[in-house]
This record gives C-alpha cells, sequence and structure tokens, in this order.
C-alpha cells in the first residue's frame, strides 16, 4: 500500500509532527509551507523534502504539492480558513488548536467538513498525554463513580509573544483572549465524559494590570464556567501574562472519588479502597512507547494523536477528535469570554453535530 503523503503548512510547528509523520510506517512528507522561505527549507532539509516542493504561497501549495494530508501549524487565525481550503479539495486535515476563533469560523468549518470526502481532526496533544490516557481507563471502568465536577488550570507566561516591550508592537496572540485558548484545559476533561458536551457557560475576567492593556490577550486572567448537558460542572483558569510558572492542571471529582495533578505530581482517592488521598506521579509520556514516538514533541502524546489521525484514514473511521468534538471543545471558550465581556452573564453554547 503507498505511503500517505504528509504536507506541513507552518514550519516551526510542523517540524515537530513532520518528524512524527517521518518516522510512521504508512505517511511520508513530501511538501512544506511557510511565508519565510529560509525557515521552510531548513525544515524541508531536515526532513529530507527537495526545494522544489517548498512553498511560501499556500493556495499554490494546496493546487501543486503532492499531498493527501495538510497538517496546519499556522498561527491560531488561520487555523479555519486554511483547514476550510483543504477540505475543499479533499485534502484530509490536521489541525492544531484551536478549530477556529469565531462561531462564524466555526459553521463554515463544520460545513466544510460535512461535504467533504476527507477527514478533519484537531491536535489537541494534551488528549494524548500518558495519564489523561491513564485516568480515560479508570473513569470507564466506574472506579471514580458518576464523575459530577472537573477543572483544569492552564496558566502559560507567554508576554513576549504577544507585543514587544521595547517598541510596543502588537503580535497576534495579543489579540486572542485568554478563554479562546481554552483546549488544553477543557480538550481532555471533556475525553472523559463520553458523548456528553457544553450546553451553557459564562467567563469573569476583563482587568489588564501586568503587562499595557493592547488587546485582548493582555488580560490577567479569564475563569470559565461551564454546564454539560448531563449537568456536569467544569471550571477552567486561564492566562497568558500572569506572574508564575507554567502550569497545566486538572482536577476530576466522582461520587467515589477524585484524580488530581499537578504537573506530574498528583493525588488519587477511591473510597473504600484507600484509607486517604494517595500521592503518586502521573507522566505525560508512556514509557513503554517506541523510540520514535519522542522524535515529537509534548512527550510520546504527538504520536499517539498522529497516529489515531493515520489510523481514521486507513480504516475509513471518525477521527477521535473529529469536527464535532473539535468545536465541542473550542466553541465553549468564544462563549465565556462573550459572556465575560457581558458582566459575567450565562449564555447557551450552540452544538454542531
Amino acid at each position: 500500500m503507498e505511503r500517505l503523503k504528509v504536507g506541513l503548512v507552518g514550519a516551526n510547528r510542523g517540524s515537530s509532527y513532520g518528524r512524527i509523520f517521518k518516522a510512521h510506517p504508512r505517511t511520508r512528507v513530501t511538501a512544506v509551507c511557510d511565508i519565510d522561505f529560509k525557515r521552510g527549507k531548513e525544515v524541508a532539509e531536515e526532513l529530507g523534502i527537495g526545494e522544489g516542493s517548498i512553498f511560501t504561497d499556500y493556495d499554490g501549495f494546496l493546487d501543486k504539492a503532492d499531498i493527501d494530508i495538510v497538517f496546519i501549524g499556522t498561527p491560531m487565525p488561520f487555523h479555519a480558513e486554511e483547514a476550510i481550503k483543504a477540505l475543499d479539495r479533499d485534502k484530509h486535515v490536521l489541525s492544531e488548536v484551536t478549530a477556529a476563533t469565531s462561531l462564524d469560523e466555526c459553521e463554515r468549518l463544520f460545513e466544510a467538513a460535512k461535504r467533504s470526502k476527507a477527514k478533519y481532526m484537531m491536535a489537541e496533544n494534551c488528549c494524548y498525554y500518558n495519564f489523561i490516557r491513564g485516568w480515560r481507563t479508570t473513569i470507564e471502568r466506574g472506579e471514580l463513580g458518576n464523575v459530577y465536577y472537573m477543572e483544569a488550570e492552564y496558566l502559560h507566561e507567554i508576554r513576549d509573544l504577544l507585543y514587544n516591550r521595547s517598541t510596543g508592537e502588537t503580535y497576534w496572540r495579543m489579540n486572542r483572549p485568554p478563554l479562546h485558548y481554552c483546549s488544553h484545559s477543557l480538550g481532555p476533561l471533556l475525553t472523559f465524559l463520553g458523548g456528553d458536551y457544553v450546553v451553557r457557560a459564562t467567563g469573569s475576567g476583563r482587568r489588564a494590570d501586568i503587562v499595557p492593556n493592547l488587546g485582548p490577550g493582555a488580560i490577567n486572567m479569564q475563569v470559565g464556567l461551564f454546564e454539560t448537558k448531563n449537568g456536569v460542572t467544569i471550571k477552567i483558569l486561564r492566562s497568558s501574562v500572569y506572574a508564575g510558572p507554567y502550569q497545566l492542571n486538572y482536577v476530576v471529582y466522582g461520587t467515589k472519588g477524585f484524580l488530581e495533578s499537578r504537573a506530574e505530581d498528583g493525588k488519587i482517592y477511591i473510597e473504600g479502597r484507600d484509607a486517604e488521598p494517595r500521592g503518586i506521579k502521573w507522566p505525560i509520556s508512556d514509557p513503554e512507547a517506541p523510540e520514535e514516538a519522542s522524535r515529537g514533541g509534548h512527550g510520546t502524546s504527538e504520536y499517539y494523536l498522529v497516529r489515531d489521525f493515520v489510523d481514521s484514514i486507513d480504516e475509513d473511521k471518525r477521527p477521535p477528535i473529529d469536527i464535532v468534538k473539535s468545536l465541542e471543545i473550542t466553541v465553549p471558550g468564544i462563549i465565556a469570554h462573550e459572556a465575560a465581556m457581558r458582566g459575567n452573564v450565562w449564555l447557551d453554547v450552540p452544538h454542531f453535530g
């Protein structure tokens, strides 16, 4: 069987996934597209791609490159439009998070995925952290009972990616509200709930005291509060500017116990089994994964993500994070930010699917 041919869009993020695709027995990387030809050439040379397959124009890349799959690793404001163009050409799409930045984009992307013959998957790698996959098994076995409350904190200080401190020039992330970047928080939590999804949302957080208030990305901190169709409550905390180290933390409460992670340290308590909460390590990487699983980024998560995506194409089945799941992860953050701007009101969250 001929290998699936992969084209990378956005050389910086594409290089990580490119190494995973290159190592996969069913795929090979055949083209790269980046507005910076020099950077595209560097990645092309690393992956063994000829100079004739380096593009700086996206439409030309789609029309001329020999590709079956498009990996989209460009800035978030371009994800939806680039995915739509690829889907309309029946190219399979693996898109970086989030799927879109507005409800209008979400609707257009959903319609494009419906009419396309190709597969769409969002590359939410946190869903593939080793301990998240383990938690999902624990929850599916019923060890935690019925899940009724969950929370996540994604606090990532990236001030230099928002604006230039010397000149005041702003970059695209300054226009991204903290809650719009909710997928690392909400994505893994929703995988624990099977087919449940968010139906209502509110948000809080409008102040900007840490960096110059040059856009919504400067908001100190935002809190999103969500309610699912089955009545589960979810809270997420987001900041791109807070004063502190990187944090990505999760807590899940069920009727029989709880799971908690702070970095790779955490706790577990199962009623009837544990006398008190036990300290435990929650590694993001799978220690039993093959050597090539660590060639990408974020531990071994991207290896398993790509494997599932390629399997969905080969077996003609829905990807685990298909267009419906992708929008279930993306839309609530858009609505929660809008709710915060309106004065912390509750708003209905539209569902696509």
